[in-house]
């Protein structure tokens, strides 16, 4: 037989079980939002990975790119125009930084 006890106890045994549905509830609301928010920034974690990437990869690749390197024997091996060696020669320097005419006037 049902008793007025017996109906309260279940009357609070629901309300119990009420009041953790509405608690689980809003935890899993809480999470979803969480997780939502997490996975924003993961995009944008995601797109910033991905340009400093493609950054490095242009560095990489700009250094990687060395010039020809100079020949410096064709430079040499080019005669200097009869022109040019007409032209006079400026002072050549001992070893003193003196001229070689300032030595030749002085010992004269």
């Amino acid at each position: 037989m049902v008793t007025v006890t017996s109906v309260d106890t279940l009357r609070n045994a629901v309300a119990i079980a009420e009041r953790k549905v509405q608690q689980d509830q809003t935890r899993v609301n809480q999470d979803a939002s969480r997780l939502q928010e997490s996975r924003v920034q993961l995009s944008k974690d995601q797109e910033q990975l991905s340009g400093k990437q493609k950054e490095s990869r242009q560095a990489d690749s700009a250094t990687a790119a060395t010039p020809a390197p100079v020949r410096l024997d064709s430079a040499i091996a080019k005669p200097i125009p009869a022109e040019l060696e007409a032209l006079p020669r400026p002072p050549q320097l001992n070893a003193q930084g003196q001229t070689v005419g300032r030595l030749i006037n002085i010992v004269v």
